[in-house]
C-alpha cells in the first residue's frame, strides 16, 4: 500500500473518530435542549406585547442559540437572556429561571408586571439578574440556592414590603440596586454580610430608620446610594471605615446632628452629596483633605460657621454646591485657584464681603450663582475667561459698579440674573449682541443710558426685565427676538412711540411699559401678538383711541391703560373674549358707555374713574346712561320665543326622563339598617352587583385607603363571575346631598379609559356609598418616584386626556374640585386612572378643599367657585411633583423654606438653578438631550397651570395639545427654561 493510500486511510479513521465523539458529547444536549426549548417558548407565551417583534424568531423550527437575546455556551447549552429595552410586555414567566446552565438573565427596560416568581432565585448557576425598569410587584422573596449570584437590579419597579432578613446569604454579591421602588422597614443588619459588595443602593423607597453602623464590615463597598428615603439619626461615624468608598450619596432623608469628621479618612472619595437632610455645624475641616473630591453638595441643610481657605486642598473639585444653609463670612479666595471647577453655587447663605477678584481666571467655570447673600464691591470682570459660562446668577445682593465689559464678550452666556443691586452705568457696548442668552433680568438697579440707540441682536431671548432703572431714550427694537415672551421695561424713563415692531413678537405673552414717558398712540399691530396675556401700558402719555384690535387678542386677561390721555369711547368688542377680566382705564378721557361685555360687567369704580364715563351698573359708579325702553314688539318677540323655548325644555325633559328610568332603574331593599336605594350606571354592574354585596364590602379586612373625602373599600360580587368593585362611604345628612342623586347621575355617564367609572349609588337616610370601577394598580403617590421619565409622561399625558374629556366632552362639563396623587390610580402599562368624586356635595360640606395644597387658591378663597381652571392647577402642581420628586402636601417650612410653597420653590429653581438641581434625581440619570428638553418644558406647562391668575391658566384641551408638541420635537436648544406668563 502506498504512503498516499495510507494517510488517507488514516485521516478517514481520524474524522470518524472525531464525529463519533462529537456525537457522543451532544447525546446530554439533545436531551436537554427539548427543556431548554420549551421553557423559552413558555417564556415568550407569557408575554402580551411585543411592538418590536424581537421575539418573532423564537420558534421550534430553529436553534435557541440563534434566537435574538440568546447566548450559548460551546456546548450549545442556553447561558444568556438578554430581552433589554424591547418594550415588550406582560407578566413574568419562571420557566427562564429553570434552565440549568443560565448565567445572565436581562429583561430591564420594558413592561413587565406582576409579580417576581418564587423559583427566580432557585437556579443555581444565575449570575447576573437584571429586572430594573419594568412594573414588576409585590413582595422579594429570595430563595438562598442562588448563593452564586454576582449583580441583582430590581430598580425602578413597583416592589413593596421589606428587604428580605436573608439578603446576607448572597454572600459573593458584588452589585445590589433595588432602588426606585415602594420598600418599607429598616436595613436588614445582614446586609452587613455581603462583604463583597461594591455597589449599594436603596434610593428612592420608603425606609426609615437609622442607617446601620455596620456598613462599615463591608471593606469593599464604592458606591453608598440610600438618599429619597425616611433616614434619620445620625450619619454613621463608621462609614470613615470604608476605604474602597468613592461615591456616598444620602440625600433627601431627615438626617440630623453634624457631619461625621472621619468622613475625611475617605481618601478614595469622589462624590459626596448630603443635601436636603437636617445637618448641623461647620464642614469639618477633614472633608478638605478629600483630594479626589470631584463633586461635593452639602445644600439645603443647616450647616453654618464659614468656608474656610483650606478648600485650596480640592483641586479636582468641579462642582460646589452649599446653597441654602446658615454659612457666613467671606467667599474664600482659594476658591479661585480650583482650576477644574465648574459649577458654584452658594445662594441663599448669609455670606458677606466681596466676590473673589480673581474668580474665573483660573477656573473652568460654567454656572455661577451667588444670589441672596449680602454681597458687596464690583462684579470681577474674569468670571467669563473660560469661555463656558452659561449661566450668571447674582441677584438679590448689594453689589455696586458697573457690568463689566468683558461680560459683553462672553458669548457662551444663555442666563443672567443681576437684578435687586446697586449696579449703575450703562450697559456695555455689544452686550445686547450676546447670541445665546435667552433670559436676561437687570431689574432694581441704577442703570441708565439710551438704550434704544443700542443695536438689539438676542434671537434667543425669551425673557427681559429692564424694570426699576433709570434707562431713557427710545424703548429698544427687539424685532430680532423673535421668541420673546415676557417683555418688562416699565418704571424707567423711557420716551417716544411704541415701536409697531412689536406686533411682530408673536410669541409675547407679557408686555409692560408702565410709569415712563412713553406718547404717540397705542399701535394696532399689537392685535398680532395673539398670545398676549398681559398689557400694562399705565402711567405714560399715550393719546388717541384705544384700538379696536385689541379687542381680538383671544387669551388676554390683564389690560392696564390708566394714567394716560386715551381718548374717544371703549371699543364695545373690548371684553367680549372670555379671557379678560382685570381692566384698568381710569384717568384718561375717555367718555360714552362702558360695555356690557366681559370684565365690564361687574367692574370696580376705581378702574374706570377719570373720565366722562356712564354705565347701568350700579357697581361701577358711574352715572346711568340715558337710553329708552325697549318696543312693544321686540317684549313681545321675546316673550313669545322664551315660551316655545320653555315648551320644548319640558318636552325634551319629559323624553329624557323616561328614557332614563327605563336604562336604570332603582333598586330598594330593607335591613336592620333601613330602606337601602340602589342606583346603577351600569349594565353589568347592575347584572352582577346586589345591594347585599355592597352593604357588606365595608369589614375591616376590606379597607383600601381612609381619605378625606371619604373611606374606601374592597367588593366582590356574590354571582359567579365575582366582580370586583371599589365602595367609597360618604356622610351625606347634611342639606348638601339633596342633589346627591342628580350629581352622582351626571358623573355615572361617563366614560373614558383614563377615568375610573362610577357603577352605581347606594344610599341610605344616613349614609351614601358611592360604587367605583375597580382598577388593579396603585395611587399615584404610592408609586411616583418608582418610575421613569417615559414612564411618568405616560401618566401625565393619560390624566391630560381624561381632564380634556371631562371639561371639553362631557355636556355639561365634569369637575373633579382636587386633582391630587391621590385620586390617580396607575395601572398596568402605566396608564393613569382618575377616580372622579363629587364635587358639588364636597365643596359645600368639607372644611378640607380649603387647606388642601392641590385646592386652587381661589377656591381655597371661596369654596364653590371651582371650575375647569381649578381642575388645572391640580394637575400642573403633579406635573411639578413629577418633575421634582417633591410632593406639594409637604411641610412648607420644612421642604420649601422661604418659598412658601412648592410652586414658589418650583418658579425659583426653573428660573434660577441648573436643570440638574430641581429635577428629580430618579429620573435625570442616563438622560437624553431630548429628555433634558422635554424635561424644561414640561416644567414651563406645569407652573402655567399654576399660575395664580386662573385666565393665564390653559385650558385642558391646550395642555394635551401642549403636551403632544413636546413629544413630537427634537431639535429644541437646551436650556431655554423661562415661562414669560407673569406667575
Amino acid at each position: 500500500m502506498n504512503p498516499s493510500t495510507m494517510a488517507e486511510r488514516r485521516a478517514t479513521n481520524s474524522m470518524g473518530c472525531v464525529f463519533f465523539f462529537i456525537t457522543i458529547m451532544s447525546i446530554p444536549f439533545l436531551l436537554s435542549n427539548g427543556d431548554e426549548l420549551a421553557s423559552l417558548l413558555t417564556f415568550k407565551a407569557s408575554m402580551e406585547n411585543d411592538p418590536l417583534d424581537y421575539l418573532s424568531n423564537w420558534n421550534k423550527s430553529t436553534s435557541p442559540c440563534t434566537w435574538n437575546g440568546i447566548t450559548c455556551a460551546v456546548t450549545h447549552h442556553v447561558t444568556g437572556i438578554n430581552v433589554s429595552g424591547k418594550n415588550i410586555s406582560g407578566g413574568l414567566s419562571g420557566s427562564i429561571f429553570g434552565l440549568p446552565y443560565i448565567e445572565v438573565i436581562d429583561l430591564s427596560s420594558n413592561q413587565l408586571s406582576g409579580r417576581i416568581p418564587f423559583d427566580a432565585f432557585s437556579c443555581s448557576s444565575l449570575r447576573h439578574l437584571n429586572l430594573s425598569n419594568n412594573n414588576l410587584t409585590g413582595q422579594i422573596f429570595m430563595n438562598e440556592t442562588v448563593r452564586g449570584l454576582e449583580t441583582l437590579d430590581l430598580s425602578n419597579n413597583m416592589l413593596a414590603g421589606k428587604i428580605p432578613e436573608n439578603i446576607g446569604e448572597f454572600s459573593i454579591l458584588k452589585y445590589l440596586d433595588l432602588g426606585g421602588n415602594v420598600l418599607v422597614g429598616k436595613i436588614p443588619i445582614s446586609v452587613s454580610n455581603l462583604t463583597g459588595l461594591e455597589y449599594l443602593t436603596l434610593a428612592s423607597n420608603q425606609l426609615f430608620g437609622e442607617i446601620p453602623r455596620e456598613l462599615d464590615q463591608m471593606k469593599s463597598l464604592k458606591w453608598i446610594y440610600l438618599g429619597y428615603n425616611k433616614f434619620s439619626g445620625k450619619i454613621p461615624k463608621e462609614f470613615g471605615h470604608l476605604p474602597s468608598l468613592n461615591h456616598l450619596d444620602l440625600v433627601y432623608n431627615n438626617l440630623t446632628g453634624q457631619i461625621p469628621s472621619s468622613l475625611g479618612n475617605l481618601t478614595d472619595l469622589q462624590f459626596l452629596f448630603l443635601y436636603q437632610n437636617r445637618l448641623t455645624g461647620p464642614i469639618p475641616k477633614s472633608i478638605f483633605s478629600l483630594r479626589k473630591l470631584i463633586s461635593l453638595d452639602l445644600s439645603d441643610n443647616f450647616l453654618s460657621g464659614e468656608i474656610p481657605e483650606l478648600i485650596v486642598q480640592l483641586q479636582r473639585l468641579e462642582v460646589l454646591h452649599l446653597f441654602s444653609n446658615n454659612f457666613t463670612g467671606k467667599i474664600p479666595n482659594a476658591i479661585s485657584s480650583l482650576r477644574h471647577l465648574q459649577v458654584l453655587q452658594l445662594w441663599s447663605n448669609n455670606l458677606t464681603g466681596e466676590i473673589p477678584h480673581g474668580l474665573g481666571k483660573s477656573n473652568n467655570l460654567t454656572v455661577l450663582d451667588l444670589s441672596t447673600n449680602s454681597l458687596t464691591g464690583k462684579i470681577p470682570g474674569s468670571l467669563c475667561n473660560s469661555g463656558q459660562l452659561f449661566k450668571l446668577i447674582l441677584f438679590s445682593n448689594s453689589l455696586q459698579g458697573e457690568i463689566p465689559f468683558n461680560l459683553s464678550q462672553c458669548h457662551s452666556l444663555r442666563r443672567v440674573r443681576l437684578q435687586n443691586n446697586r449696579l449703575s452705568g450703562e450697559l456695555p457696548e455689544r452686550f445686547t449682541t450676546l447670541p445665546l442668552v435667552y433670559y436676561l433680568e437687570l431689574s432694581g438697579n441704577n442703570l441708565s443710558g439710551d438704550i434704544g440707540r443700542n443695536k438689539w441682536s438676542m434671537p434667543f431671548l425669551e425673557m427681559m426685565n429692564l424694570a426699576k432703572n433709570k434707562f431713557s431714550g427710545n424703548l429698544p427694537d427687539l424685532s430680532t427676538s423673535s421668541k420673546l415672551e415676557n417683555l418688562d421695561l416699565s418704571v424707567n424713563q423711557f420716551s417716544g412711540n411704541i415701536p409697531s415692531r412689536y406686533g411682530k413678537l408673536r410669541e409675547l405673552m407679557q408686555l409692560k411699559l408702565g410709569s415712563n414717558s412713553i406718547s404717540g398712540r397705542i399701535p394696532s399691530e399689537l392685535s398680532s401678538c395673539k398670545k398676549l396675556v398681559r398689557l400694562d401700558l399705565s402711567r405714560n402719555q399715550l393719546s388717541g383711541p384705544i384700538p379696536p384690535s385689541l379687542g381680538s387678542l383671544p387669551v388676554l386677561g390683564q389690560l392696564d391703560l390708566s394714567e394716560n390721555q386715551l381718548s374717544g369711547e371703549i371699543p364695545t368688542n373690548l371684553g367680549t373674549v372670555d379671557s379678560l377680566v382685570q381692566v384698568n382705564v381710569s384717568h384718561n378721557h375717555l367718555y360714552g358707555s362702558l360695555p356690557s361685555t366681559g370684565a365690564f360687567l361687574a367692574i370696580n369704580w376705581s378702574a374706570v374713574a377719570g373720565n366722562n364715563l356712564c354705565g347701568n351698573d350700579p357697581a361701577s359708579g358711574l352715572p346711568p346712561c340715558k337710553g329708552g325702553k325697549s318696543p312693544f314688539w321686540w317684549s313681545f318677540t321675546t316673550c313669545i320665543l322664551g315660551m316655545l323655548g320653555l315648551t320644548a325644555a319640558a318636552a325634551c325633559l319629559s323624553f329624557f326622563m323616561q328614557r332614563r328610568n327605563k336604562l336604570l332603574k332603582l333598586k330598594k331593599e330593607e335591613n336592620e339598617d333601613g330602606i337601602w336605594e340602589l342606583q346603577f350606571f351600569d349594565s353589568k354592574a347592575s347584572r352582577e352587583i346586589t345591594i347585599h354585596d355592597i352593604i357588606s364590602s365595608r369589614k375591616e379586612e376590606n379597607l383600601i385607603s381612609k381619605r378625606k373625602q371619604g373611606v374606601s373599600y374592597k367588593g366582590r360580587a356574590s354571582s359567579l363571575k365575582a366582580m370586583q368593585f371599589v365602595v367609597e362611604e360618604i356622610n351625606h345628612s347634611s342639606p348638601a346631598s339633596e342633589n346627591l342623586w342628580t350629581e352622582v347621575s351626571k358623573l355615572g355617564r361617563v366614560r373614558h379609559p383614563n377615568i375610573l367609572s362610577i357603577l352605581g349609588l347606594c344610599k341610605s337616610k344616613k349614609v351614601a356609598l358611592l360604587v367605583n370601577e375597580y382598577a388593579e394598580g396603585k395611587n399615584l403617590s404610592e408609586v411616583l418616584r418608582v418610575l421613569s421619565w417615559e414612564r411618568r409622561r405616560r401618566v401625565h399625558i393619560g390624566l391630560a386626556k381624561a381632564l380634556r374629556f371631562l371639561h371639553c366632552r362631557c355636556s355639561p362639563s365634569v369637575l373633579i374640585g382636587e386633582v391630587s396623587p391621590e385620586n390617580v390610580i396607575v395601572a398596568g402599562e402605566d396608564k393613569a386612572r382618575l377616580r372622579l368624586g363629587v364635587p358639588g356635595l364636597f365643596c359645600m360640606e368639607h372644611s378640607w378643599l380649603v387647606s388642601s395644597a392641590y385646592v386652587a387658591p381661589e377656591t381655597r378663597e371661596n369654596k364653590e367657585m371651582v371650575t375647569d381652571k381649578s381642575d388645572v392647577y391640580g394637575f400642573g402642581l403633579i406635573l411639578i411633583e413629577m418633575l421634582t420628586g417633591k410632593s406639594a402636601a409637604a411641610a412648607a417650612d420644612e421642604e420649601f423654606g422661604a418659598n412658601e410653597s412648592i410652586v414658589g420653590w418650583a418658579r425659583y429653581c426653573y428660573s434660577d438653578c441648573h436643570l440638574d438641581a430641581w429635577v428629580d434625581p430618579t429620573i435625570i440619570r442616563g438622560k437624553r438631550l431630548s429628555d433634558e428638553n422635554q424635561m424644561v418644558q414640561t416644567m414651563n406647562l406645569a407652573l402655567r397651570c399654576t399660575a395664580d391668575d386662573p385666565t393665564a391658566r390653559p385650558s385642558s384641551s391646550d395642555i394635551v395639545k401642549t403636551l403632544d408638541s413636546i413629544s413630537r420635537k427634537t431639535n429644541c436648544i437646551f436650556g431655554l427654561q423661562l415661562s414669560s406668563v407673569n406667575y
